[in-house]
Order: C-alpha cells, then sequence, then structure tokens
C-alpha cells in the first residue's frame, strides 16, 4: 500500500529527511517578472500533442479532431490488448522504453509540481495522458516476468507514409504485421524492465491523492518489475540490454549505443536500476530500495576527471535523456539524502553546462542553446533544464548557485520558445513562426504514400504543443518534413520539456487558451470524379474515380456503392437499358432499379474494396462504367449526367456525398 502522506506533493522518503517540495508559495518559486512567453498556453498545447500520439480506441477527452481510433487489434495475436497507448515520434510503433520513460518524467513534474499543475488548469490533462499510458503499461506487463516492449516493426511501419487509422487496412492488402516483442526471464531486459518499474513508481506517487485504488495498482506493478530487473541483470552493464533479446529495436532506442562518442554517455543498465530503486524509495519510503539506489549508483558510469589526474569521477558531459538516467539520478539523491556526495556529482554536471567545470564546459550554439546532441538538441537541453530548476529549487533562492542553475535553464526553454537567433518557436502551433511541416505521418495528412515529400506540400494538420528536434550546431533549421533529426517529434522530446514548462508556470504564471483552435476540413474527403468518355444516342460510357483523401480523421471506406440516376426516354423500358463495368475495382454493376415513375438507377457496390488514403492505387478506385440502350436515350435529362456530384455515394445505404433526385431533369 502507498503510504498517505503521499497526499503531499512530495515524496515520503523526502519528508522523511526534512527536504520540502518546491511549490507556488514556498521561497524557490516566488513569482517573478512577467516573462516574454506565455508558459501556461505552451504547457496547455503540449497535452494536446500526447493527444495527437494516441493508439487504440480514443477516450472521450481527446480533443484532436483529425485523430480516430486505430490499431485497435495490436497485440490480439499474442493474447494481450496492447491497443492503447502512444505511438512512438512521426511513425506508428509503439516503443516501450521511451514510452514508458517518457511518462515517468511526466509524471515526476507531477509529483513535485502539483500546485503549479492545479494553477495552469492543466493537472487534468497531465493525469488524463499519463492515466493513457500506463493503462498501456498495465496490459503489457501480465505477469511478474513478462514484459511486451514493443508493438510493430520500424523497418516495415517507416516503409508506408499513412495516417495510424489506415494502418490495419494497409495490412488486409499486403504483408504488413505488427508483431509484439516481450522480455521474459528467459530472454530478459533490465533497462526496459527497470525504466518502465520507475515509471509504475512514479505515477503511482501522482494518482495517490486522488486514486489510492489505482496507485496501489501502479506500485504492485513497480515492485514486481524492480525485481524482475534485478534478478535477470547480468554484470557488466550492457549483457541483458533489452536489444538482445529484441532485436527489432536496435537501431532504435538501444541504450548501448546512444549518445556517440561522449564519454558522458555511459550506455549502461545500471542507471536505470538506479532510477527505478530512487522511484520505489519515493513512493514507498522503504528504505531497502534507497540502499539499492546506493549500491547500483558508483557502477552508473564514470569518465576522466577534466581538472586533470588518473582518477575517474562520476559522468558529467552528456545530459539526462531517455538513456542517460544518471544524471537525474545525482540530483533526486542530493534531495532525497542531503549528502555531498550527490550534491557535488549534481552540481559538476550543472556547471559543466552553466560556467564550466574544472576549466571545462558543453558545447553551446552560438545563440545560447546547450548542444548536448546533434539528434534532437532541444529534447536534451529541456531536459537539463528541468533537473537544474528541480535541483536550484533543492538550494533555494537565498543559495548562491540557485540563480546559475535556474537562469540556465529558463534561457534553454525559452530558446525553444523562440529566443533563438531565428526568432521562431520551436513548438507547432505556439507562438511566432512557429514549425508547420513536421515529420509526422498523421499530421501531414497525405493519401498517396509518397514518403515525407509527398502531397501535399504543406501539412495539413496543425501538430498543437510538439517540440521538434532542433537546430544543427550553428543555429540553422528549416521547417522541413523529410529532415527527422531536427523537424520530428517524439514522446520524449516533449516530456522533460512539459515538465520545465510547468516549474516555470508556477513562477511566471502565464494563461492557456479557451480552447486550442479547432480545424475543419480542406474539402470533400470522400467523393466521386468522373470522366464521359462517350455519349451518344445508343448510351454513355465514363470513368469514376471512388477518391477517398480523408483527415478529419482518416477514414477506411469498405461498404461504398454509388448510383447512376437516368430518366427512359419515349417508348424504352427498363429492360432495354443496361450497365457494364469493361474494367472495375468494384463490383459489377447492378439493375436498373425504380427510383420514381420514368426515373430508374444502376448500382455499383464496392463492398469489399476498402478505399483509404494510402496509396495512388488505395485512395482513387476506378471503375469504367457504360451504359447502353435498346431503345432511344437522350441523357440531357439524366439526373446524373451533369457532373459527378449528381452520382451519390453511400457508405453501406447511408448518403455520404453527392445528391439524390430531387426532380426528374
Amino acid at each position: 500500500m502507498l503510504r498517505t502522506i503521499l497526499a503531499t506533493p512530495i515524496a515520503v522518503a523526502v519528508v522523511a529527511a526534512g527536504l520540502t517540495a518546491a511549490s507556488p508559495s514556498s521561497p524557490a518559486m516566488v513569482r517573478s517578472a512577467a516573462s516574454t512567453f506565455n508558459y501556461g498556453e505552451a504547457l496547455q498545447k503540449s497535452f494536446f500533442f500526447y493527444e495527437a500520439q494516441q493508439s487504440g480506441d480514443l477516450p472521450s477527452w481527446n480533443r484532436v479532431s483529425w485523430r480516430g481510433d486505430s490499431t485497435r487489434n495490436d497485440g490480439r495475436a499474442e493474447g494481450v490488448d496492447l491497443s492503447g497507448g502512444f505511438y512512438d515520434a512521426g511513425d506508428h510503433v509503439k516503443f516501450g522504453f521511451p514510452m514508458a520513460f517518457a511518462m515517468t518524467n511526466l509524471a515526476w513534474g507531477g509529483v513535485d509540481y502539483r500546485d503549479t499543475y492545479a494553477s495552469s488548469g492543466q493537472l487534468q490533462s497531465l493525469r488524463n495522458t499519463v492515466r493513457h499510458g500506463m493503462d498501456y503499461l498495465i496490459n503489457a506487463h501480465p505477469d511478474p516476468n513478462t514484459l511486451y516492449v514493443q508493438v510493430g516493426d520500424g523497418t516495415i511501419d517507416h516503409s508506408y507514409w499513412g495516417a495510424p487509422e489506415t494502418l490495419e487496412a494497409r495490412a488486409q492488402l499486403m504483408d504488413f504485421p505488427r508483431p509484439a516483442h516481450k522480455i521474459t526471464a528467459s530472454c530478459p531486459g533490465t533497462d526496459v524492465a527497470a525504466e518502465t518499474g520507475a515509471a509504475f513508481a512514479a505515477s503511482a506517487m501522482l494518482f495517490a491523492p486522488t486514486d489510492p485504488g489505482y496507485a496501489d495498482t501502479l506500485l504492485g506493478h513497480a515492485r514486481q518489475l524492480f525485481t524482475f530487473a534485478d534478478t535477470t541483470k547480468g554484470g557488466d552493464g550492457r549483457d541483458t540490454a533489452y536489444v538482445n533479446c529484441v532485436p527489432a529495436a536496435s537501431g532504435y532506442y538501444t541504450s548501448t549505443q546512444e549518445g556517440g562518442q561522449n564519454a558522458g554517455a555511459t550506455k549502461m543498465y545500471w542507471d536505470e536500476l538506479a532510477w527505478n530503486a530512487v522511484w520505489l524509495y519515493r513512493a514507498t519510503g522503504d528504505a531497502t530500495y534507497l540502499a539499492r539506489a546506493r549500491e547500483f549508483y558508483p557502477k552508473m558510469g564514470s569518465q576522466s576527471d577534466a581538472g586533470g589526474g588518473s582518477a575517474a569521477v562520476p559522468a558529467y558531459s552528456y545530459g539526462f535523456g531517455w538513456n542517460d538516467k544518471q544524471y537525474a539520478v545525482y540530483a533526486l539523491m542530493a534531495r532525497l539524502t542531503g549528502e555531498a556526495e550527490y550534491a557535488t556529482d549534481t552540481q559538476r554536471y550543472l556547471d559543466y553546462w552553466t560556467v564550466g567545470y574544472q576549466g571545462a564546459r558543453g558545447e553551446y550554439t552560438p545563440g545560447g542553446l546547450a548542444y548536448m546532441f546533434y539528434w534532437a538538441p532541444l529534447r536534451m537541453a529541456a531536459y537539463t533544464a528541468f533537473v537544474a530548476l528541480y535541483y536550484a529549487d533543492h538550494l533555494g533562492p537565498e543559495d548562491a548557485l540557485y540563480h546559475r542553475y535556474h537562469d540556465f535553464a529558463k534561457r534553454q526553454i525559452d530558446y525553444s520558445l523562440g529566443d533563438n537567433p531565428g526568432d521562431h518557436s520551436y513548438v507547432v502551433g505556439f507562438g511566432t513562426n512557429p514549425p508547420r511541416n513536421v515529420h509526422h505521418r498523421g499530421a501531414h495528412g497525405s493519401w498517396l504514400n509518397a514518403s515525407a515529400t509527398g502531397e501535399p506540400a504543406t501539412n495539413r494538420h496543425i501538430l498543437y504543443g510538439a517540440l521538434v528536434g532542433g537546430p544543427d550546431a550553428t543555429d540553422a533549421w528549416t521547417d522541413d518534413r523529410s529532415d527527422f533529426i531536427g523537424n520530428e517529434v517524439a514522446l520524449d522530446y516533449n516530456a522533460g520539456f512539459t515538465s520545465a514548462l510547468a516549474r516555470l508556470h508556477g513562477e511566471y504564471g502565464g494563461q492557456p487558451l479557451a480552447s486550442i483552435p479547432g480545424e475543419t476540413p480542406d474539402g470533400d474527403e470522400i467523393y466521386l470524379d468522373r470522366t464521359t468518355i462517350n455519349s451518344d444516342s445508343r448510351g454513355t460510357s465514363m470513368q469514376v474515380f471512388l477518391t477517398n483523401t480523408s483527415a478529419w480523421p482518416a477514414r477506411v471506406l469498405d461498404r461504398g456503392s454509388f448510383r447512376y440516376y437516368f430518366t427512359l426516354d419515349g417508348s424504352t423500358t427498363a429492360a432495354q437499358v443496361t450497365a457494364t463495368s469493361p474494367y472495375s475495382t468494384c463490383q459489377q454493376p447492378t439493375g436498373p432499379t425504380q427510383h420514381a415513375g420514368e426515373v430508374y438507377y444502376f448500382t455499383v457496390d464496392c463492398t469489399g474494396t476498402l478505399s483509404f488514403p494510402g496509396g495512388r492505387s488505395e485512395y482513387r478506385r476506378e471503375v469504367q462504367l457504360t451504359i447502353t440502350s435498346g431503345g432511344q436515350w437522350d441523357p440531357s435529362n439524366d439526373w446524373s449526367a451533369p457532373a459527378a456530384r449528381y452520382l451519390p455515394l453511400y457508405d453501406g445505404g447511408t448518403l455520404i456525398w453527392g445528391e439524390e433526385p430531387t426532380i426528374a431533369r
């Protein structure tokens, strides 16, 4: 059971240690002068981004008008419901490692800055988002030693540029599997098990004040996953990394590779174990977990001291991120224990990225961005900014180091919001000249499956709140949809950024919008095009294209049909008029069927032919229709003759486009 003291926004262990949480009324959060940016609006929109990433049956509170239910069969072949959760980035794979990390960090912001979330009006959005992710992770953990860590295959998924709502239709037409990958006791994954355990523990703290039953469920999973990770771990920090058992994750979220040649990117799983243990200690107050965190702490990774000498010191030259938790563990341990060792390690890391450490300082762009890694540098800066704010609040504003770390953090977040050499925001739908053409299949709204460079030229949807990867080392950046390094978005990009925004809102304020602007379709979404090939006294022939460019949301039409209405001429009988399709992706026409009086129609039934915005043939189904009369034929008085709009289109018998006859022409 979670202890009742968790109803406060700080952990049991912190209270026991005599430390206090920062809140809007505490000395560390004295409201400052007005900020250049509206942190309340940015925070509000960040949660909209997470709603745009949702998989499965969308909850009633989802505000994204251009999203619909999707991938509802994920996990069914394995006997588990993995339909929920979040898509990782601009693609549609569900990677458990960064998803769990994002949930841990969103929950962390809510645990330590609950009051600021409440004052911003975004506390319910936070809880909704985290619960959606944790419900998925509960399903992904069906027994103590089994954890599903990925749904989908990156190579296969990346071969298709279409909306998530069309993935299962795509799979019906060709080999497009969405396998579910798991770790078990016989083939473990220490890193992902421990990270997921941390997500459960942090989220348990978030929900304890309002839903203790759910919090207890989360905490049970947290304990089991820590035990799973701990009892199946190897010995060198890499040997039981999950990619050894889930090679499909290799090249995407490989914990033994991220960080390049930076000595501070330690590429081991000891930091995940310490991270999991710290969060369990916070959630339970059980000193056993603190002892385990101390055990793992010195194994997390070290590097040569910038001051010279042979002694190594804990890593300091990289940054907090999905694969490098040690930097956050430093700050958590410093605040939980008050011990100098952990404070020293935290300050070495933060000094390296502010004033420098022992003469060495982290790389910066000319415009002031702490440039920790070339791939999505804004997310790295945002995570370190949140650690800096968290630690500064622990020190308090009277401490000489407070403003060093606080001001660094604010500067990094403000860079993303628009205080940069380009004078533009890096957050979609926020601020001045924000990104629009992000590398994101759903937001693009394309119907051609022609890659990021295909039509339309401009994304049809605004992916409000999404933080893009960011500039290169010279502050250069372009809003280029094909740039998946600088202009993609991802679950983990936004999580640390969101928590930092919440903290800054507590200090500087900022009003959210009354509502996030809605969208309306940019034209007809499912409709018919028609070209008349020939029309004379013997009949009419035409090409009809059932066209599906739907994007509000993308939809699959599998029971479509359309009708051609005509009027009998002179003494011609209905039996003398026939219709055929020399070429058709649908069924042969049926009829004629009497509508009223001398008005009849032929029906072309496309049931079973999938029409969806997912490729040149999939979005545009062709029917060649030839109508022949054995009597008189004068199309000038036929309802359907003038334009395609007069060939009404149906979905299962319900009119969805076009016009039915009102009078005979």
